[in-house]
């Protein structure tokens, strides 16, 4: 499948005049529909306590505050694809993870997911709304970007593993490419990658 030109690409972040679009992806197909972009943004309890509609109403709750969550990427004007990316601070799960604890003090903006619409995939429209993610968040005042992809790695018996878990968080080879660096190296493939875009 053809790569998408750029002719035929767009970006708006999320704001209560998207969400419209947002609903179209999301209730298209697959786990976003059932997540709804909050797994992150919410303490593990809260979480688990709401459903598939009460995950979508924080969601909606946090869009109507204007709250930066995402950017919605758009093929010839349908929206094909999502990315979240907002100050480190609003993800509270995040921000208690022992894992993906801080690597400093310094404040960033993480990006946390990618969803594709099924029929897009295959088009490189991750490294789209990775680039556009990473411009909003620099409109936004943002000067670190950080993400947390996961890779192949190499487990005890020296066989090469992919992991299957955390994918959504992106693959490391779209960040390498977007000039992102790791920071930290952590056990089973995973990362945290930084780029730096402006001065805080």
């Amino acid at each position: 499948m053809p790569a998408v030109a750029p002719s035929e690409w767009n970006y708006h972040p999320l704001t209560p005049e998207r969400w419209a679009d947002l609903l179209t992806l999301f209730e298209h197909h697959g786990n976003p529909g059932y997540c709804w972009c909050m797994l992150w943004r919410l303490l593990s309890a809260d979480y688990t306590d709401l459903d598939s509609a009460g995950r979508k109403q924080a969601l909606e709750c946090t869009v109507q505050s204007g709250t930066p969550t995402g950017v919605i990427g758009y093929v010839n004007e349908e929206p094909v694809g999502w990315c979240s990316i907002a100050p480190r601070e609003t993800y509270a799960r995040l921000e208690r993870s022992k894992t993906l604890s801080r690597v400093d003090d310094q404040p960033v903006w993480s990006i946390v997911c990618f969803f594709i619409k099924r029929a897009m995939r295959g088009r490189g429209i991750r490294g789209w709304l990775l680039r556009d993610a990473v411009a909003y968040a620099r409109e936004q005042g943002a000067a670190i970007i950080e993400a947390y992809p996961v890779g192949p790695h190499i487990d005890a018996e020296g066989a090469v593993v992919q992991p299957k878990s955390y994918t959504y968080m992106g693959a490391y080879g779209i960040f390498e490419q977007a000039g992102f660096v790791t920071v930290r190296e952590l056990p089973n493939g995973r990362r945290i990658v930084r780029k730096v875009i402006g001065t805080a």
